[in-house]
């Protein structure tokens, strides 16, 4: 219930931002990627001011999600670690290899 009630106070007005944000800027804008030249038009592309605007903000989650990834991999390689200590401590030793079970030498 609390599940479907964060869906609905978040992500229903942020649907409804982005599509206003959408409707609002639907004006071809040009994307180049020869800044010295701007009307190369073989390096330049006419889209949406909405579409660069929701390319930029995704591409931004992508490099911000893998920049944490790499950064917490230590964390996840120790917590790796520890879970086989923990599953090798919890394993029982089999009957008959204790140590002392073993008779004890004498010299």
């Amino acid at each position: 219930m609390l599940n479907r009630f964060m869906l609905i106070v978040v992500f229903v007005p942020l649907a409804i931002i982005l599509i206003a944000l959408a409707v609002a800027n639907r004006s071809p804008a040009a994307f180049t990627l020869d800044p010295f030249n701007p009307g190369n038009p073989a390096l330049t592309v006419q889209l949406p001011l909405f579409f660069l605007l929701f390319a930029a903000v995704a591409v931004g989650i992508i490099i911000g999600s893998l920049a944490t990834w790499f950064k917490q991999g230590r964390y996840r390689k120790l917590a790796r670690q520890r879970g086989q200590q923990l599953q090798t401590l919890a394993e029982p030793e089999p009957r008959g290899t204790s140590q002392a079970n073993l008779p004890t030498l004498k010299s």
